[in-house]
């Protein structure tokens, strides 16, 4: 394998960048007042954001250096660490339960989401078997049927925590790997038509799922509800107008939006910086999958070009259903908003990531 011989793609770093710096201003302003009362410390949450993003860039400015082709030696360990800390997470006294879910291992501030080193070992595992076997993938027995066994165990996984919204993009990245990587158009058809069924069994299986998307359908019904969120969302988004109301101005964050600096913080970015602010956000991710694609197209080999379609996809799609929720085009569901929310893990691996597709940008014709 050749040395690494071209640039970054700078554009692609830039954009995660105007991220980073977006996400880390509004989390400080869609947490001070919470920190305030509950720890005395308006800084309390911005000085933890910084920290995991300092961490966060040095992760993947090493990346970055990494040459692309020896994480495939590592795809298989990281795979199995994942899914054992995923098993762990949900044996009772071991895992953290918040709000319901068991999500996190750790204690105190130094706790970790096993669901999002999950995504990254499925990217590396995947984009390392795809690319071995793409000669059997138009078989659905021996090319289709043992890789989706392999990827239905963290599916199981996450959604027992329970996570719905980290399952499906899992499962979206996935199946995006799968087609890039020669599966024919017909077994697609066929397994997405059989996941719709199962999909529609998990949401009924627990019953506030199911209110969720009845709520969905008419928010302003259950307005103190499952309809809550979306509409404090919606009165976030509508009271920015245009240019918003100011950085350090939001109103909704003062109590009245549950996870305002977390899930729905793109709702705080609305208020506070208008439909400018949203829109430059949403030009931003849609720069940072283009860049990804395109390099992807480029890659030198079907290793990293799977590699890059997975990174690229998972964040496109994370992106893609958190924006989503907060506008009411879909129904709630817990995840957050890349480069933007506050949180460790999400942060520290999704930078990770970028490293990786920086590394095989410098491969890129």
């Amino acid at each position: 394998m050749e040395k690494q011989t071209g640039h970054f793609d700078y554009l692609l770093l830039f954009s995660v960048l105007g991220l980073l710096a977006i996400g880390t201003v509004v989390v400080f302003s869609a947490s001070a007042s919470i920190a305030y009362h509950t720890v005395g410390n308006p800084y309390y949450y911005l000085e933890r954001q910084i920290m995991w993003a300092i961490l966060g860039l040095i992760v993947m400015a090493i990346a970055s250096r990494y040459d692309y082709w020896r994480y495939q030696k590592w795809a298989l360990p990281l795979f199995i660490i994942a899914v054992v800390l995923l098993g762990l997470v949900l044996v009772p006294h071991v895992g953290i339960s918040i709000n319901g879910s068991r999500r996190w291992l750790g204690a105190g501030p130094l706790q970790l989401q096993p669901s999002e080193l999950a995504k990254i070992g499925m990217i590396f595992l995947f984009a390392r078997l795809f690319s071995l076997h793409q000669d059997q993938l138009s078989d659905f027995w021996r090319g289709i049927v043992p890789h989706l066994a392999i990827a239905v165990v963290v599916f199981a996984l996450v959604i027992l925590e329970p996570d719905l919204g980290t399952t499906l993009a899992i499962a979206g990245t996935f199946f995006v790997m799968l087609f890039v990587a020669g599966a024919r158009k017909r077994h697609m058809g066929f397994l997405l038509g059989s996941g719709l069924p199962v999909l529609g069994a998990v949401i009924a299986f627990e019953p506030y799922r199911l209110q969720r998307i009845v709520a969905f359908t008419d928010p302003w019904k259950h307005p103190l509800g499952e309809g809550f969120h979306t509409i404090q969302a919606l009165l976030a988004l509508g009271s920015g107008g245009v240019l918003g109301l100011g950085l350090g101005y939001t109103r909704q964050a003062l109590g009245f939006l549950p996870e305002s600096f977390t899930d729905f913080i793109f709702a705080v970015l609305g208020e506070e910086l208008g439909l400018v602010g949203t829109l430059t956000v949403v030009i931003l991710f849609m720069l940072v999958a283009w860049r990804g694609y395109r390099i992807a197209m480029r890659a030198p080999d079907a290793f990293a070009s799977l590699l890059a379609t997975g990174f690229t996809t998972m964040i496109a799609i994370q992106a893609a259903i958190n924006m989503g929720v907060v506008t009411a085009t879909l129904p709630v569901t817990g995840i957050t908003l890349p480069f933007i929310s506050y949180g460790g893990s999400s942060l520290v691996l999704s930078l990770a990531g970028v490293g990786v597709l920086l590394n095989i940008s410098r491969h890129t014709s």
